[in-house]
């Protein structure tokens, strides 16, 4: 964000920077934006509270993802504000309309181009709940709000994942210093402390206190009736103490006690403040404290576990050290700008991605000699996909630099990928001949630009009964792939390639297994570095893939109709990326593990759809052989339409919302 260096108008500058970097929408330096721009954001107007809203709708488009959650995202930014969204979201642009008591207002975004970032998804659920806790409410997505708070104020830096982590570290070692120190877990770290401390309270300074915050809201009556019960209540003071001393390791019931919250406060004090306040009590307080009478921390404890009640301020000359006691979540927290919401989403729409070009296509090697492996192909195949994937990916991400046309470049690079592929085995072929006859390889290099994404989110868009999406996603995706065989098919009839298939290995159906289990493994991981993913963030994405593959490679071989592998394979991703969801919310793991599901399920998913059936059904159309072509196309067909079926039942069994349309 530049600085403004003119003082008369410090917030231009600002907001025209912030505006440069979404021109397909309504600038932020508009007048009705910009005369709140370092307003609290509960505060400001309806036009401010929008382009907030919108603008996450929007990154969160741009990332790929898809209808259903851009609402959900934007509902969850506009809920704490008091604003209601109505939005039509496709596959580049939103059209949302805002209202509050007062006014409403519609907003258009376009989009240049679409595309795939699994870690500005993951951010924008960090985001998320850091805006919804800093306003009051829970955390939603994440089950460490404090995790999230962590995130969003170090989005300078590069590797976010190793950030939450270390939050989560350190918030683990926090979390188990207090029990060390109070023998339990507590809600309030200041009251743990005080209970670990073992703080000794005068009971005079703790009616005295407790009177102070019950005044406000108790009756005159009330008030007197405790003062003269004020003696007995002393003189019960060490049988309390005692009760509470011999509950605690469990050998006496729970004694009930008056709420006695408010006498935290006192307990804030140093050693000489606390001498004072004994000698000025009365004399009653002194006749008990030679009987060692006094209210200890674990009395206040216990009375706070009781007792929930409204945020009081204390009062008195150490109140200010416990102002935030029995605040809710987000109360007591500097309120966020305007400004500021929308610095945290340039941050975040500005990240470089996580990968240079080199290591992208390095990943996207991998993962198509991985493929060509699950489709049959052997040693030699795996290799000249290796080479043609690589070159291809490596110069898609040039290009893309350029903002060059999706289209264009889906072209020029797979024609690149399969002459390469092509190439290397000619080479390989002067020292070994039998490589000449690996014709099928080149299909395996093509296939870095299969478009699962908008494949699997199209699918799920219209599963929630969202066609205007759903629509687009799956003609975007045919245009992708109509582009990426045209170009396939062009080289063939250059070099004259004539795809056959693989030959069959041979290998040990043991052995065949833990191949696919390694190879999917590896194919998973390269597919998640193309999508931008976090490391440990392909890491479960992989591990996910491996288990889900390789039983649905098992299940076709054992009769299995391709069709229902899919469908079993794509049901068992969305249940274990579902079930790591809940183990991170549950606390099972750790909180900087809590990934989005679409982030797990899309990559170990993608490597199933069936490229080489897509492919051989546009070589054989080619040739005007219509009946080959349809065969394949329909084959193709079947499987791709398995996949997004078995992440949405896989959905409706874990998630309510999918469960019933309300």
């Amino acid at each position: 964000m530049q600085q403004h260096k003119n003082g008369d108008a410090p917030h231009q500058d600002a907001a025209t920077a912030v505006s440069h970097f979404h021109t397909h929408s309504v600038p932020l330096d508009m007048e009705d934006i910009r005369r709140d721009w370092d307003k609290p954001i509960s505060e400001a107007g309806l036009a401010a509270k929008t382009s907030v809203v919108v603008r996450v709708g929007a990154l969160d488009l741009g990332a790929g993802t898809g209808s259903f959650r851009v609402r959900e995202m934007m509902h969850r930014i506009a809920y704490p504000l008091g604003v209601h969204v109505r939005a039509d979201v496709n596959l580049t642009d939103i059209e949302a309309t805002c209202t509050d008591d007062a006014n409403r207002i519609t907003e258009v975004i376009d989009l240049p181009t679409t595309g795939v970032n699994t870690e500005r998804i993951w951010l924008l659920e960090h985001y998320t709940d850091w805006f919804s806790v800093n306003l009051g409410l829970d955390s939603m997505y994440h089950r460490a709000g404090d995790v999230s708070e962590g995130v969003v104020q170090n989005l300078e830096q590069s590797d976010m994942s190793e950030v939450s982590a270390q939050l989560a570290k350190k918030l683990r070692a926090e979390k188990k210093a207090q029990k060390e120190l109070s023998g339990e877990a507590s809600d309030d770290p200041v009251l743990d402390a005080l209970e670990a401390a073992e703080v000794t309270v005068p009971v005079s300074m703790v009616r005295a206190a407790a009177a102070d915050i019950a005044a406000e809201g108790s009756t005159d009556d009330e008030l007197r009736s405790e003062s003269e019960a004020a003696l007995e209540e002393d003189r019960e003071a060490k049988l309390l103490h005692d009760r509470l001393m011999q509950q605690r390791s469990g050998k006496h019931d729970f004694v009930e006690t008056p709420d006695l919250d408010a006498a935290a406060a006192a307990a804030g004090g140093t050693g000489a403040d606390a001498g004072a306040g004994a000698s000025a009590s009365s004399a009653e307080d002194q006749n008990l404290n030679e009987f060692g009478t006094s209210m200890s921390a674990e009395a206040l404890l216990g009375a706070k576990r009781r007792k929930t009640r409204a945020h009081k301020p204390l009062t008195g000359e150490y109140a200010e050290h416990f102002d935030h006691v029995g605040r809710s979540a987000g109360e007591g927290r500097k309120p966020i700008t305007v400004r500021q919401a929308h610095e945290r989403l340039d941050l975040i729409e500005s990240r470089k991605p996580l990968y240079s070009p080199a290591f992208a296509g390095f990943a996207s090697a991998v993962a198509c000699a991985s493929f060509v492996f699950l489709l049959g192909g052997g040693p030699y195949d795996m290799i000249g996909a290796f080479v043609g994937a690589g070159l291809g990916h490596w110069l898609r991400r040039k290009l893309f630099a350029h903002h060059l046309n999706q289209f264009f470049v889906t072209f020029v690079c797979v024609a690149l990928a399969a002459l390469a592929c092509t190439g290397t085995l000619r080479l390989i072929g002067l020292l070994d001949p039998i490589a000449l006859t690996h014709d099928t390889a080149y299909i395996g290099a093509m296939l870095f630009v299969i478009p699962g994404f908008p494949l699997i989110t199209g699918g799920l868009d219209m599963a929630k009964i969202d066609f205007p999406s759903g629509i687009q996603r799956v003609a975007y995706v045919l245009c992708i792939i109509l582009m990426a065989t045209l170009a396939g098919w062009g080289v063939a009839m250059i070099v004259h390639l004539n795809p056959t298939g693989f030959e069959p290995l041979g290998l040990n159906p043991w052995v065949n297994t833990g191949l696919r289990a390694v190879t999917a493994f590896l194919g998973v991981w390269g597919f998640s570095i193309m999508f931008n993913s976090p490391q440990r963030m392909c890491l479960v994405a992989a591990t996910i893939g491996m288990i889900t593959d390789t039983l649905r490679l098992t299940l076709v071989d054992f009769g299995v109709p391709a069709e229902a592998g899919a469908f079993i394979g794509a049901l068992l991703a969305g249940l274990l990326a579902a079930g790591w969801r809940t183990a991170v919310h549950n606390g099972l793991l750790p909180p900087h593990l809590g990934y989005p599901r679409i982030c797990l399920t899309v990559p170990s998913i993608v490597i199933m759809v069936p490229g080489l059936y897509m492919y051989r059904a546009m070589f054989y159309l080619g040739q005007f052989d219509t009946l080959h072509a349809l065969d394949w196309a329909f084959r193709a067909f079947m499987v791709i339409i398995c996949l997004p079926i078995g992440l949405v039942m896989a959905r409706v069994i874990t998630d309510k919302s999918w469960r019933y349309d309300v």
